[in-house]
């Protein structure tokens, strides 16, 4: 993990995924790459930028705002770069992730309601759903990454996930953490404790990690088993996988909602099928 991309609006929320995203950069020597995308009218977006007075402005507008959103001890020797572009915000993230080689996408959350300002609504999941990077949201200041003992990684085990499930392994490794592998059984597709435990020991045959646990936990819906788990062992982070154009974790019972992100507490991390 050696280069990591943080979007951002100047937000208190954009500056919590600035500090979580400087604590992972020195714990694996990274570089970060902080994105502003211009909010500028329509009739800018279609012509050629460098030459209008109005474009300019904002430009510099932008870079002033750097200069002071970029002025923190944290980010003692660490290799940032600034990027301002003029793009519709979820699609100039993916062209940043492509053009800078990216490994992980930081983005900050305010909370229940949303990604904050400038990732409101289908930005947000645009950037989680299609992201073929990782993508780490964060709703409060993180002081200590070493603090994160415990993540949830939720499953269905089945086998397309498991490439996937190597990328939340990894994740995990890297920082020390268990993994609580989470099967939520529900109602409406409900399945008998033989069967998954047999699926589970199917899908970790090659593939499980060095610390980690599995669970079992019965629940009204996925996204509602997910967090109430979560509450009862006081994870740290959550993490769940991608799947593309059906949204994430299609492959859970019918759909895990996008709200699961906006509504957890904890940190979210998504990785792409």
């Amino acid at each position: 993990m050696k280069r990591i991309l943080v979007p951002t609006d100047f937000s208190e929320q954009a500056e919590y995924a600035l500090q979580t995203a400087a604590l992972i950069a020195k714990k694996h020597d990274a570089e970060l790459f902080l994105l502003h995308m211009l909010n500028l009218p329509v009739h800018l977006l279609t012509n050629d930028k460098s030459e209008l007075p109005e474009a300019i402005y904002f430009m510099k507008l932008a870079h002033k705002q750097f200069e002071d959103f970029m002025d923190k001890p944290y980010l003692e020797d660490i290799n940032t770069h600034e990027i301002v572009e003029a793009n519709e915000t979820a699609l100039g993230i993916k062209e940043a992730t492509e053009k800078h080689n990216i490994d992980l996408i930081v983005m900050g959350s305010s909370g229940a309601s949303g990604i904050s300002e400038i990732f409101v609504g289908s930005n947000t999941e645009k950037v989680v759903r299609y992201s073929e990077k990782p993508v780490l949201v964060v709703k409060n200041p993180m002081t200590d990454v070493s603090n994160i003992d415990d993540m949830v990684y939720a499953c269905s085990f089945a086998e397309e996930l498991k490439e996937s499930f190597k990328k939340a392994v990894t994740f995990a490794e890297d920082f020390n953490k268990t993994l609580h592998i989470l099967y939520v059984n529900t109602p409406n597709n409900f399945k008998t404790t033989h069967e998954i435990e047999r699926r589970i020991k199917t899908f970790l045959k090659d593939t499980a990690p060095s610390k980690y646990t599995i669970n079992i936990y019965n629940d009204e819906t996925v996204e509602e088993g997910i967090l109430n788990f979560a509450n009862s062992i006081k994870a740290d982070m959550l993490s769940i996988s991608t799947h593309g154009r059906k949204g994430i974790a299609q492959f859970f019972n019918g759909s895990i909602s996008e709200d699961l992100v906006n509504h957890a507490i904890r940190p979210v991390i998504t990785f792409k099928v």
